[in-house]
């Protein structure tokens, strides 16, 4: 599924965030960037290592905020950690908000054109998939508005409950 944003793309596709062909794949991230399970062991899975210890030398920082790494082995070009969660494994609306946002604007400053999420908040974070879905969605397209090198924002949901919330948040909004 795909919405034009005035030449801008914002799409939702099931899938596999590690095999985004694209500029960078957002982690959902601690605020210490260790990697665990869910997208982030993923990640480490078939990245590498290495993104896992760059990660780690950018923290912690404060909960919302995003670090960059190299993508190691995955066709993702970079990384973006965006911690979205504590060490208390805890998230909430405002948190998935900045992190959302703090994601795109780092991809904005290193002139990334194409920037892939997967639904943060909603694996170990226990956060509601289409409360996610309208929050980082509503993000993106406001940020969209005003970027000059990010061109397209890709959700790539892995299992179908989340593609089928993000969808409908999507469809929603081009009604």
């Amino acid at each position: 599924m795909i919405r034009d944003y005035e030449g801008k793309i914002i799409e939702v596709i099931q899938g596999d965030i590690t095999d985004f062909d694209g500029d960078v794949i957002v982690n959902a991230a601690n605020n210490h960037f260790w990697m665990g399970a869910g997208v982030a062991g993923a990640i480490r899975r078939r990245g590498g290592q290495q993104i896992e210890e760059d990660a780690k030398r950018q923290g912690p920082r404060p909960v919302g905020d995003a670090v960059i790494t190299s993508g190691g082995k995955l066709k993702a070009r970079h990384v973006i950690h965006a911690a979205v969660m504590g060490q208390d494994l805890i998230t909430d609306a405002d948190i998935i908000r900045k992190a959302t946002l703090s994601s795109l604007t780092l991809a904005e400053t290193k002139g990334l054109e194409s920037i892939a999420f997967p639904a943060l908040g909603t694996g170990v974070g226990g956060f509601p998939l289409s409360d996610a879905a309208a929050i980082m969605i509503a993000v993106a397209a406001g940020f969209l508005k005003d970027s000059s090198s990010v061109k397209r924002v890709t959700f790539v949901l892995y299992g179908r409950e989340a593609y089928d919330a993000f969808a409908e948040v999507l469809t929603a909004k081009s009604a």
